[in-house]
């Protein structure tokens, strides 16, 4: 039978050795893990490309499988870190939004993880995360590894706001590696989307636009992303996180 499973979605990248010290102190708990890397190239310190991350992957994995997430630039300071039981899989990480769509659904259970007085206060993915997460792996449960938490939770996901004429104003929530925009704005039947002054059609796919044009689409994370075909929406429109998006219908 398969072991159980740990995935891994870091900013660290492969170069330094942290990773492997992570999977070092995994292993050396949870013999029997298999350990699978979803990305260790995320931007430096960048929350909201790590929570548009998980949010497209947690719940494509089977119940039971613990994700590690640690892009963490508050690692040492007050926040809380946690872990979570949501739809029958496990999150460890940072409480800095992060974990945001496990943290929204009906019934999700959250911890604080009791920190080693040991633990670096820079490296909590090492001293604190690995280890939460190989005890979970092994089958303890996860009210053991600390008290419930009862403080609100960091999501960082601004609602839209409906207005008038079927208009839904939202923001930029994450730039991904094409230079595609993600909103916060549900994939809806809007016929145009304003941004950055610029008005663009809302179309299935990249190819209903000519090359170098601007449009806006579902993307496959259920979100209305602005693009420009065969090039970057965020430098031809000029786009960043918390840019203001305005959907029409």
């Amino acid at each position: 039978m398969p072991g159980p499973v740990i995935t891994l979605l870091t900013d660290f990248g492969t170069a330094d050795g942290y990773v492997a010290e992570m999977k070092g102190v995994i292993v050396s708990l949870a013999p029997d893990v298999r350990i699978m890397d979803v990305a260790h190239d995320i931007p430096p310190q960048d929350v909201a490309r790590a929570r548009l991350a998980v949010t497209r992957y947690w719940r494509r994995f089977p119940r039971g499988v613990v994700h590690v997430v640690v892009v963490d630039p508050g690692v040492g300071t007050a926040r809380a870190a946690l872990a979570v039981e949501s739809d029958g899989r496990f999150l460890v990480g940072p409480d800095n939004g992060v974990l945001s769509a496990a943290l929204a659904l009906p019934g999700a259970v959250v911890v604080s993880l009791d920190v080693p007085g040991g633990a670096s206060p820079t490296f909590h993915g090492r001293d604190v995360f690995a280890p939460a997460a190989a005890r979970l792996a092994r089958g303890e449960p996860l009210e053991i590894l600390g008290a419930r938490y009862r403080t609100s939770v960091v999501t960082r996901i601004p609602p839209p706001v409906r207005g008038d004429g079927g208009r839904i104003t939202g923001e930029v929530i994450a730039i991904d590696r094409f230079g595609n925009a993600i909103t916060n704005i549900e994939a809806t039947a809007a016929a145009t989307v304003v941004v950055a002054g610029s008005v663009v059609p809302v179309v299935t796919t990249f190819a209903d636009v000519e090359s170098g044009c601007g449009c806006a689409l579902a993307g496959s994370s259920g979100f209305m992303e602005v693009a420009v075909r065969d090039g970057s929406a965020a430098q031809a429109l000029g786009l960043c996180v918390g840019a203001p998006v305005e959907a029409r219908r």
